[in-house]
């Protein structure tokens, strides 16, 4: 996964700082109009770099006992140095400092592998520190090297006189005469000497940045700083220490997610409302364990008094929403767990709200057409507006773009859109009941999504309709189209996905009668519990998993309520059909005693391909009385830091009673078999 990306300055718990973000612009230190004095910034200052030292989760205490000296990892050192080979970072035209190495455009693979390689290997998360520290004292140089002291308040010119790995710190002194800029407040050599009194003379390893140098004798310190910054910055988290007991070493476990997940948000490959929804779980988390370690932290062990006991009490409370959150975080942070059990939520759907009918029920037609001639004109007024506009409540408007006729609209309306190729740039959000038809075949009304967005079409009225349309997808996040809630009757329409195909939230109808739907990188249509999703004639082929139905374990939504007749599912890359459940036995859609393989590794689950199962020998009455005695289950979550993954080809998943009707179906091709059932 070889993607280029910027390193953004976000804290660890805060996912939306994934931008480039430019500082505000360096204040000399001879600028005459400065905020505020140097005297009357100290404090703050100080301040600031003591909070910086208590969010990066570092100690000034050194560790008790000395690691052996261990060679392994330094023979990326050897080669004979040939002048740097990084790039230099240039500051601002005027600037008083001195430039810096560019080292925050690293790839994917470069984080990888120094992290796996060099820095962390195999260790636990008690002995992360340890072995940062034993990394950091074989490349960094141990002195006598310039570097930029860089706070949110102040970038100094220092000069680095000692290391203490153990403590990620360094002992340094200023470069006289001060070269400083400042951010909101003037800062001269009195008031620097101060503020590195304040600190001892010891700064954090990862506020400092090596200077330039063409020589090439300090690429290897200026990379490991950034190695180190980017760790404490977006990979550690200050709860990562309690969690030993597990079969997987801190990196499989924590460090290889969190940096995917890094440079996929970074690369817009994971929706808004998802990274809105990490972020927020992140600061709860960091909230609740704060809480709870404080509680902890004041409970005695002898003491048996009433006051201890209710601390016990609420301590346990804390624990138990510290594991749930924790839990989702691990979802969401796993790219298998994420496609499977994706997130509920899409804030930027809010924003479309219902307009309700027009004053006196006036009804409009809305015509969307670029260009149209004489003969389609007579066409369109014979076969469609005379019939739609025979009364004096019926009114009709054009458009040349399908968005802007559907933001027009009002309840009752209808959207006609002529042959051509429409090109839209937003999202299409529908919140009233409209309809909206292609006045031709579906290859000639065509809707193209060219930019970047969470979803393409997304639903939430009571009865929407669509026909006679093709929609092509071009990096959406989400997916092509997202059934929000209400009912979405669509027929004889194309969709060409990139992402996911079509999303049923829980509650939402889907009838979807004779339309071609392909290319999805996830699965052709996701069916959540509590829906109801009827597909009849249909074809979903050359996707990742051709229909996925979700269960989730930490809800109580009912049975989803799904006919399936006449549908042809091929050449996808999975299974035609499979069913998304929690971790357990293969549970009540198989009842063969066969042991279920789980794969403790991240990726694609192990799975059992069988031969496809011509589904249209199970009839409806056949399917419920199979399933008369099943029940609708949630099995045992495991155990709450397992990779647990694991998949399974069954054959009589289509007698499950989730399924109304199923014949008449073809499956022919599917990759890992017809139909299969997933355990996270």
């Amino acid at each position: 996964m070889e993607h280029e990306a910027l390193e953004t300055g976000c804290t660890v718990s805060d996912v939306s700082d994934l931008v480039v973000v430019e500082l505000d612009p360096p204040v000399e230190t001879d600028r005459q109009d400065s905020v505020c004095s140097a005297g009357d910034c100290l404090l703050d200052v100080a301040q600031a770099l003591f909070q910086n030292d208590e969010a990066g989760g570092l100690s000034d205490e050194d560790d008790d006992d000395d690691d052996e000296d261990d060679d392994s990892g330094t023979d990326h050192l050897t080669s004979e140095r040939s002048g740097t080979q990084l790039q230099r970072a240039e500051r601002r035209a005027g600037a008083t400092l001195p430039d810096t190495f560019q080292t925050s455009n690293l790839l994917f693979y470069e984080r990888f592998k120094a992290y796996q390689d060099y820095m962390l290997g195999d260790c636990k998360p008690s002995e992360v520190k340890a072995f940062t520290a034993d990394y950091l004292e074989k490349v960094l140089e141990p002195c006598d090297w310039l570097a930029l002291w860089s706070t949110d308040i102040f970038d100094v010119l220092v000069e680095v006189q000692d290391l203490d790995v153990k403590a990620l710190k360094a002992s340094v002194k200023l470069v006289l005469p001060l070269r400083c800029d400042s951010r909101g407040c003037q800062l001269d050599e009195d008031a620097m000497t101060a503020v590195l009194e304040a600190t001892q003379h010891r700064v954090p390893l990862q506020e400092l940045q090596v200077v330039y140098d063409e020589s090439g004798d300090f690429d290897q310190t200026a990379l490991a700083l950034e190695h180190l910054r980017f760790f404490y910055k977006h990979i550690w988290r200050e709860w990562d220490e309690e969690d030993e007991d597990d079969d997987f070493d801190y990196f499989v476990r924590c460090v290889e997610p969190r940096l995917r997940l890094y440079y996929d948000v970074l690369e817009d490959r994971v929706p808004a409302g998802l990274v809105s929804e990490y972020q927020s779980l992140q600061e709860s988390c960091s909230r609740c364990f704060r809480e709870f370690s404080e509680l902890r932290s004041g409970l005695s062990a002898d003491s048996d008094s009433e006051l201890d006991n209710v601390s016990m009490v609420e301590g346990l409370k804390l624990c138990e929403q510290l594991e749930t959150f924790k839990r989702k975080l691990h979802i969401i942070e796993n790219p298998l767990l994420r496609y499977v059990l994706a997130y509920k939520g899409n804030s930027r759907q809010q924003s479309a709200q219902s307009r309700g009918p027009r004053a006196a029920g006036l009804r409009v037609v809305h015509v969307v057409a670029e260009s149209c001639s004489s003969v389609q004109l007579q066409s369109l007024l014979s076969a469609r507006l005379t019939p739609l506009c025979s009364s004096e409540e019926h009114q009709i408007q054009f458009h040349r773009d399908p968005v802007s006729a559907v933001e027009s609209c009002h309840h009752g309306d209808v959207v006609i859109i002529l042959p051509g190729n429409y090109s839209v740039s937003s999202s299409i959000f529908i919140p009233d009941s409209i309809t909206i038809e292609g006045f031709g075949f579906p290859d000639e009304v065509v809707i193209e999504k060219t930019n970047k967005g969470d979803t393409f079409v997304e639903t939430s009225a009571a009865d929407v309709r669509l026909s006679n349309i093709k929609f092509i997808q071009h990096d959406a996040i989400e997916g092509i189209l997202c059934v929000r809630q209400g009912t979405l009757n669509m027929e004889n329409c194309v969709l060409q996905c990139e992402t996911t195909g079509v999303i049923v939230r829980s509650a939402a109808r889907l009838t979807m009668n004779m339309c071609d739907l392909y290319g999805s990188k996830g699965a052709g249509v996701e069916i959540y519990p509590g829906s109801v999703c009827c597909l009849v004639g249909n074809g979903i082929h050359h996707c990742k998993d051709g229909i996925l139905i979700k269960d989730f374990a930490h809800e109580l939504d009912g049975m989803p309520s799904i006919t399936l007749e006449n549908n042809v599912i091929h050449n996808n890359e999975g299974y035609g059909v499979i069913l998304v459940k929690p971790g357990g036995k293969a549970g009540p859609a198989d009842g063969s005693e066969e042991a279920v393989a789980e794969d403790g590794q991240q990726g694609e689950p192990r799975s059992s391909p069988v031969p496809p199962v011509d589904a249209s020998a199970a009839s409806s009455d056949s399917s419920s009385n199979a399933a008369a005695g099943r029940k609708w289950q949630f099995g045992r979550q495991l155990s709450r830091n397992k990779e647990a993954t694991c998949s399974r080809a069954v054959q009589d998943l289509m007698e499950h009673q989730i399924f109304v009707s199923v014949q008449g179906n073809q499956f022919k091709r599917n990759n890992r078999g017809d139909f299969g059932i997933f355990f996270y």
